[in-house]
């Protein structure tokens, strides 16, 4: 239905980023496991933890790797829904299955160290992360990126990091470094779904189809070499253009891909909320039942 029959395995399911994708979760189990005596003051990671950490690098995977990355050339809709199982699923889901102790010796390293607080700064990283995504989805940007090889590769390795950072002071494994309080942290949720509404609305209001990489055929060719090793000419001949795929027009297709990118970072935000409150309230909880009854002066001696 989707059209992915005509397309081989190694076209949906990028063997090389599977078989890292694989070696990653490996040596995670592996230092969480029977060498996690390598490192200082390390405890027992839970199965809740560790499939935390797994869950997290196979969504990435399937949106950047997978299947999902393919339709992500064929429809706008699923490119978008890709950049949000990426950027705003994935990190978080990776940041919460590290434990402290096997990220602390970077961090206390002088240089290493450094640099992550400096990367991690909550004003720099809301604004890197909000400021890189908005501006991929200006159209000129946008199609350029998509039809330019290597551009594209450091552009979403760029983006990547930027997301670790911008999710780094909501989740991280060493609150020590740019850690926020739990209030500090609603806001700074609250800021980054005010950042990213701008770009959505772009896509949703937008009165015409604004990417070329999804309606001219030429470019769209071009930026399918990315997934398909194959010539673009070649490309036209089996297949008309991306129309040949199109489940939608190609306004709707554009405007359901807003609406996706918008729903998604409403629950994903709205999740890390509730990840927040209960934790605050778990220790305020454990907090009062530490504390004893104050002893109050008798009133009548």
């Amino acid at each position: 239905m989707l059209g992915l029959q005509y397309f081989s395995f190694t076209d949906l399911w990028n063997p090389w980023q599977m078989m890292l994708t694989i070696a990653i979760g490996a040596v995670y189990l592996l230092l969480t496991g029977p060498k996690r005596s390598w490192f200082a003051n390390s405890e027992r990671v839970t199965v809740g933890k560790k499939s935390l950490f797994l869950l997290g690098i196979a969504v990435y995977y399937f949106a950047n790797g997978g299947p999902m990355n393919l339709l992500g050339h064929l429809m706008f809709s699923a490119h978008m829904t890709a950049m949000s199982l990426a950027y705003l699923v994935a990190p978080p889901l990776i940041l919460l299955g590290i434990p402290g102790w096997m990220i602390r010796p970077l961090l206390t390293n002088k240089v290493t160290g450094g640099i992550v607080k400096a990367l991690t700064n909550p004003l720099i990283s809301v604004v890197a992360f909000n400021m890189l995504f908005s501006f991929y989805h200006l159209p000129l940007i946008h199609d350029y990126v998509m039809t330019h090889y290597t551009i594209h590769s450091i552009f979403f390795i760029v983006l990547l990091v930027t997301a670790f950072m911008m999710w780094w002071p909501i989740v991280t494994p060493a609150p020590e470094v740019n850690g926020l309080s739990e209030l500090k942290k609603m806001g700074y949720i609250f800021a980054n779904g005010v950042l990213i509404t701008p770009a959505c609305a772009l896509i949703i209001f937008a009165s015409t189809p604004v990417f070329a990489t999804y309606n001219d055929p030429q470019m769209w060719a071009q930026a399918m070499g990315y997934c398909v090793p194959a010539n673009s000419q070649l490309l036209l001949e089996n297949f008309s253009g991306p129309e040949f795929f199109a489940l939608l027009d190609p306004q709707e297709d554009q405007q359901l891909g807003g609406v996706i990118m918008k729903i998604l970072q409403e629950i994903t935000y709205g999740a890390a909320l509730a990840y927040i409150f209960f934790n605050w309230y778990i220790r305020e909880r454990a907090k009062d039942d530490q504390d004893p009854d104050p002893i109050l002066p008798n009133p009548i001696a």
